[in-house]
């Protein structure tokens, strides 16, 4: 036997032998924490059932087919490929809907190609900012987020400006 496969249930009984040791009531606190947790879980999910929602109408639409389109001129003088818009549109949103787009790519263009690495720089280096601020900020009802938003909008931005440039690099 691996220790990687000894280590979580080790963890979880050295965790209830010291509250056993503590006469904390074990049960109680796991009843308390999984119904706290329910109830984090109800207050963010009118939320992310906007973000879903709005993320499913603009690929059943084509919007991103029509901007990518519309944006290919522009998107090519800067060395970004106009095939991965769709991806760094759908990223700030919605992580499971970006790997859908990824592997579209892959399967498009191929892992290897630049399309393929641009995209695999996009997705592994921006966050799904929309996704974050709706689930952190909703759990704790924070209604004004402040500059949070507007950095984690730059810091996006910028990851989609140096993808074309940092792949250009590696590929030459």
């Amino acid at each position: 036997m691996t220790i990687s496969k000894i280590i979580l249930p080790s963890f979880i009984l050295i965790i209830i032998a010291a509250a056993l040791l503590k006469s904390v009531p074990v049960y109680d606190c796991f009843l308390k924490g999984a119904k706290d947790g329910l109830t984090s879980a109800v207050s963010i999910l009118p939320s992310l059932i906007g973000l879903i929602a709005a993320t499913s109408m603009l690929r059943a639409s084509g919007a991103f087919d029509l901007l990518c389109f519309s944006l290919k001129d522009v998107t090519s003088k800067i060395g970004f490929p106009a095939e991965v818009l769709p991806l760094a549109l759908i990223r700030p949103v919605s992580g499971s809907a970006a790997l859908a787009a990824l592997r579209d790519i892959y399967d498009r263009y191929g892992a290897d190609s630049y399309i393929g690495r641009v995209a695999s720089v996009i997705s592994g280096s921006t966050d799904t900012t929309f996704y974050a601020i709706a689930v952190y900020f909703g759990a704790v009802n924070i209604k004004k987020t402040r500059h949070t938003l507007k950095s984690a909008l730059i810091a996006d931005l910028t990851s989609f400006l140096i993808a074309g440039f940092v792949v250009s690099l590696v590929l030459s």
